[in-house]
């Protein structure tokens, strides 16, 4: 077996593993799948995958684990439904193509994940008939999800109400409108490319959503730059352009995605990167206060280790020399989940015997804690457009610290401040 996969658990699959959606993406335009519950698995970009590799080791508490490289094909199952199987490495890695997303944009033909829809590649044969019946249904679906994908765009914020007494992370699985959105757009890529190449590079990463039962996701673009260096006058242009037009251009920092359970009223709340652009500053932080707010109260017990791991990431960012990390995003994830509200003065016992039922919110004679709901993370992701000196190939070489990037985070470290600050923490 190859070594890409000596730190994952691969499924014993004869044909392979089987990826699937993966439903807490809440930004960006890159694919991302389920391999395993811990593990992920998304297109391999060259520039992403040599930053991996050489990553700098006081980085990595602040950025998902690397796994390896494994082959990724476009196939149908016997009910023909499109699906994306991956496969160890072979020996021949000249064999296997990689497919470059760096610069993908939107694309208004979709298609469904789980539709049972009876696609014909070239090197089938078939009835012209029947072919040319196909292609007149696929132009009308595909009309449909552009519909519906523009539809997404409009809609920037989206409310769904879950079944409280269910299992909530069970459901999510039906509602993210974002993640369904890039691997449509994912298979959309590789159907149109199976003609010329059937396999592809993946690299998997893990899953930092696997220790939350309902992970509560904020995707913030860094930087007040967003281009790469490689990129052509008209991309560089646009993407001036909507930093800008945001708060990237005046705080260093953006929302690009967000996903929350508001256990008080019941409700998924989904925000996209349109309703992110048009935010003023204090917009962007009536976004913070509202992703760290449950519906009934502000979580303040989260403020202060972001607060702690945001000073961490940016005293190690100050360290790193040449690095820029253009169009990179940070993560910032907690657990929805309702916990149980217990006596600080508890000893183990009391605690162990607790559940979620036996919180009493109206016994106000004691000082209350939610269990294990301070656990937070804070992630750098998405490496496509990120340089240094280390990269010999890049015609460009900066000098010192990522300025932008780390003013972002500054940004983001009064702002969080000024919301702990307020609510009186």
């Amino acid at each position: 077996m190859s070594p890409a996969f000596r730190a994952v658990d691969m499924e014993p699959r004869a044909k392979g593993t089987l990826l699937e959606p993966f439903v807490h993406q809440v930004g960006g335009h890159s694919c991302v799948l389920h391999f395993n519950e811990t593990t992920l698995c998304k297109p391999l970009i060259p520039r992403e995958h040599q930053f991996y590799e050489t990553l700098p080791a006081e980085m990595r508490k602040f950025t998902p684990q690397y796994k390896g490289v494994v082959s990724v094909r476009f196939e149908e199952d016997e009910d023909r439904n499109l699906c994306l199987v991956a496969y160890p490495l072979k020996g021949d890695h000249g064999t296997v193509d990689i497919v470059d997303n760096s610069d993908c944009e939107p694309k208004s033909k979709l298609l469904r994940w789980t539709s049972k829809k009876h696609h014909v590649l070239e090197t089938e044969k078939a009835p012209k008939d029947w072919v040319r019946q196909h292609r007149k249904e696929e132009k009308m679906k595909s009309h449909k999800l552009e519909e519906e994908f523009e539809w997404l765009k409009k809609s920037e914020i989206l409310y769904y109400s879950v079944e409280k007494k269910g299992n909530i992370s069970s459901q999510l699985k039906h509602y993210n409108p974002w993640s369904m959105k890039c691997q449509q757009q994912q298979l959309q890529r590789m159907k149109d490319n199976a003609k010329h190449r059937s396999q592809y590079k993946f690299i998997l990463l893990e899953n930092l959503t696997s220790r939350y039962e309902v992970p509560c996701v904020l995707d913030l673009k860094m930087g007040t730059r967003q281009h790469g260096d490689d990129a052509s006058e008209e991309k560089a242009a646009n993407q001036i352009r909507k930093c800008q037009q945001s708060t990237s251009a005046v705080i260093g920092v953006r929302v690009c995605g967000m996903q929350v359970y508001q256990a008080g009223t019941g409700q998924l709340m989904f925000m996209n990167k349109y309703h992110g652009r048009k935010l003023s500053v204090q917009g962007f932080k009536e976004a913070l206060f509202q992703f760290f707010h449950n519906g009934r109260y502000l979580r303040r017990e989260l403020l202060g280790p972001v607060l702690k791991k945001l000073a961490e990431l940016k005293a190690v960012l100050e360290r790193q020399e040449s690095y820029r990390f253009y169009s990179s995003s940070l993560l910032v994830i907690y657990d929805g989940k309702e916990w149980p509200e217990v006596a600080l003065d508890s000893d183990a016992e009391d605690l162990e015997d607790l559940s979620e039922e036996s919180a009493d919110e109206s016994a106000g004679a004691y000082a209350y804690k939610p269990l294990g709901a301070s656990s937070v993370d804070v992630r750098m992701i998405d490496f496509a457009h990120t340089t240094c000196r280390l990269y010999g190939e890049d015609s460009v070489v900066h000098e010192g610290q990522d300025a932008g990037y780390i003013f972002g985070l500054q940004s983001l470290i009064d702002i969080v401040t000024e919301i702990s600050e307020e609510s009186g923490e």
